[in-house]
């Protein structure tokens, strides 16, 4: 099957320092992120009761944080890690907007790619939180794609950067940005420009990732997009090798929760990293940092064998954080040595 198996200890020691020169190098990557950008809004509380109206916990709440989520959480997980990065995206002349542009004030100077649309709304998934726990979650969304000049708007600034980056991530939360038309010029002209570019997928829009470099599914995303129905149960291997065949892509690294990730390449064999034994708190934009992580690694020279088992630590890393997370060059290094 290609796992490492019972020699996951070896691998990771022989391969440890290897794996954190990629790390070190992080910062020669010039990636630009392009997708759907996310307000996330956390509501933080706790229960001490139900209401007596429904049969509903009620939330004390005790404060609100507001995070950079979906391509915007890309975007801060790769400067986070110590890459140089750009973004771009659609946003609402609303307060959602706003607050988005401000929360990305921290890492960029200027609003760059993010372009705003009156017509739409900022996308923001708002999260109340209890002891930890998620209880409930509510979004304001626009599914509609964009509108043809908005869509030139967006094209246009990408084109203009493919000169400048060593690879393009294509954050789509099928919030209207990641368009049919948008995606087919934007990859023909990242070929004509080599660079390589990494889809962090959704599930309606699997048609549209034709020859793209690397997709990341997580496994239930795979098995629809695979379009496995009735009584039948392939094997994730036939999964793999299924999407890898059908979408062209060189690469498919399916996520697997608790069961680590598996990386499909054409005329190779498959490769099963296993996860490391962890607390999981939340799972809210593990995502992001396997693209980024991924992205940012291939950029720096790793095979995608190698880039896939930094990812498997990076998302071990933030599952075990509650919120939208992203991590430190010397988090993922940590993660690494407890891993060898």
């Amino acid at each position: 099957m290609g796992a490492l198996g019972t020699n996951w200890k070896i691998y990771s020691v022989t391969m440890t320092k290897k794996l954190e020169g990629y790390i070190q190098r992080f910062s020669r990557a010039k990636v630009l992120v392009l997708g759907d950008l996310i307000l996330d809004h956390f509501i933080w509380g706790k229960v001490n009761r139900m209401s007596p109206e429904a049969p509903v916990p009620v939330v004390h709440v005790e404060s609100e944080s507001l995070c950079l989520g979906g391509a915007a959480n890309v975007y801060q997980n790769i400067v986070s890690l110590g890459g140089q990065a750009d973004l771009c995206g659609v946003i609402g002349s609303d307060e959602g907007g706003h607050a988005l542009l401000k929360a990305l004030s921290v890492y960029r100077r200027n609003r760059g790619g993010v372009v705003i649309d009156a017509a739409r709304p900022t996308t923001r998934k708002t999260r109340v939180i209890a002891h930890n726990q998620q209880v409930v979650r509510f979004d304001i969304e626009e599914h509609s794609d964009l509108v043809s000049a908005t869509e030139r708007k967006v094209l246009r600034y990408v084109l203009s950067r493919l000169s400048e980056i060593t690879c393009l991530v294509i954050s789509d939360y099928a919030k209207g940005v990641v368009t049919a038309s948008l995606m087919q010029e934007i990859a023909e002209a990242a070929s004509r420009h080599k660079i390589p570019v990494f889809v962090d997928p959704k599930v309606e829009h699997f048609s549209r990732y034709q020859g793209v470099t690397v997709m990341t599914p997580n496994h239930l995303e795979a098995y629809l997009a695979a379009g496995v129905v009735g009584n039948t149960n392939p094997s994730i291997d036939e999964i793999g090798q299924m999407l890898q065949k059908t979408t062209r892509c060189q690469a498919v690294l399916i996520t697997r929760g608790e069961q680590g990730m598996s990386l499909y390449q054409d005329k190779k064999k498959a490769v099963h990293i296993p996860s490391k034994a962890r607390q999981v708190f939340d799972v809210t934009g593990a995502g992001d940092t396997v693209v980024s992580t991924m992205a940012l690694a291939v950029s720096t020279g790793a095979s995608f064998r190698d880039a896939a088992f930094l990812a498997n630590q990076a998302a071990g890393v933030v599952v075990g954080m509650v919120g939208t997370a992203s991590l430190t060059q010397e988090q993922l290094k940590k993660a690494l040595r407890h891993a060898s």
